[in-house]
């Protein structure tokens, strides 16, 4: 196993323990769904939703089948996770790949436990209010955000002995 390999292999753990830890103590410590809603910040609530699509709602599922075709395709994604990770060419792109496909299962684990996933994190200012989320979806943006601007990088040729421009 490379080093790169472990680094998203890191990421994926951390990531994956993060979003339970912190669904546990929404559910069962704070019990969100009992109070709704909890103000943290000016900008920032715990709102309690159950998501029953995929980002942000998407393709919501209400069918008994919905949570285990929905757990199965973002398997399937986790799994061509996989395949990549193994062909990172830097431990960025690794952890960045490992951030992914811990999010998604954190949130495949959810569907398969709930029916739904955990959302909770609300942020909102000025009458402007983004969707509600939660860790493991915070962890996904933020792979591809990092992947995107990875692919956006000047690379540099590599030549073949003898060639010339």
């Amino acid at each position: 196993m490379t080093g790169r390999v472990r680094w998203g292999l890191l990421a994926a753990l951390l990531v994956l323990i993060a979003d339970q830890a912190s669904k546990w103590w929404v559910l069962d410590v704070l019990r969100l769904p009992e109070r709704g809603q909890v103000p943290v910040l000016p900008v920032l609530s715990l709102t309690m939703v159950w998501n029953q699509g995929v980002t942000f709602g998407l393709f919501h599922q209400t069918g008994a089948w919905g949570p285990w075709l929905l757990a199965g395709m973002a398997l399937a994604v986790v799994a061509a996770l996989a395949v990549w990770l193994r062909r990172a060419e830097s431990a960025l792109v690794a952890a960045s790949l490992g951030a992914i496909g811990g999010g998604a299962v954190g949130n495949v684990i959810d569907r398969l436990r709930f029916g739904a996933v955990v959302d909770f994190l609300h942020a909102h200012a000025f009458g402007w209010s983004w969707y509600v989320f939660n860790v493991a979806d915070a962890a996904i943006v933020c792979g591809v955000g990092v992947l995107v601007l990875d692919g956006l990088r000047p690379r540099t040729r590599l030549q073949a002995p003898g060639f010339r421009q």
